[in-house]
């Protein structure tokens, strides 16, 4: 019987750090997603001034050659960054859709200000009004809860 009881919240504690790494992936994807919105500002610059220094730092020359090619790939380039950009933001919205559809908005916000927000267990506590411990153990609760 207690073998049962130990491999039952073994499989809780897994489970939970399952959806622990699922909901840490909203603070990835936006850390993601403002990379590739500099990467795409970059890359609009250097549409408007090709072969410019945004690019790669170094000087060229001021050779008027044919520049279709370049234009292309800065096209290939511009496409693959906003569609990797599109699939941060699926992310994130798929999290906070799957956190917004929890029942108890106390654990839903708990779960919003930990892994949308990124706030400490501490920072939780300051702005709930709860103790650190009761806020760890609502974060407990929510885990539970929250639906993969």
């Amino acid at each position: 019987m207690e073998q049962g009881v130990i491999r039952m919240e073994q499989a809780v504690r897994e489970e939970n750090n399952r959806k622990k790494e699922y909901l840490r992936k909203y603070l990835e994807a936006k850390r993601m997603q403002e990379v590739l919105e500099r990467e795409i500002d970059v890359l609009r610059l250097d549409r408007m001034i090709p072969g410019s220094p945004a690019q790669d730092g170094m000087p060229h020359g001021s050779g008027g050659g044919d520049l279709s090619g370049y234009a292309a790939r800065l096209d290939e380039l511009d496409r693959s960054l906003h569609a990797q950009l599109e699939r941060k933001l699926q992310i994130r919205e798929e999290i906070t859709e799957k956190i917004d559809a929890m029942s108890d908005e106390t654990e839903g916000l708990i779960l919003r200000m930990k892994y949308i927000h990124g706030l400490s267990f501490g920072k939780i506590a300051e702005k709930t009004g709860y103790s650190r411990r009761h806020t760890i153990r609502l974060h407990g609760q929510a885990l539970e809860n929250f639906e993969l």
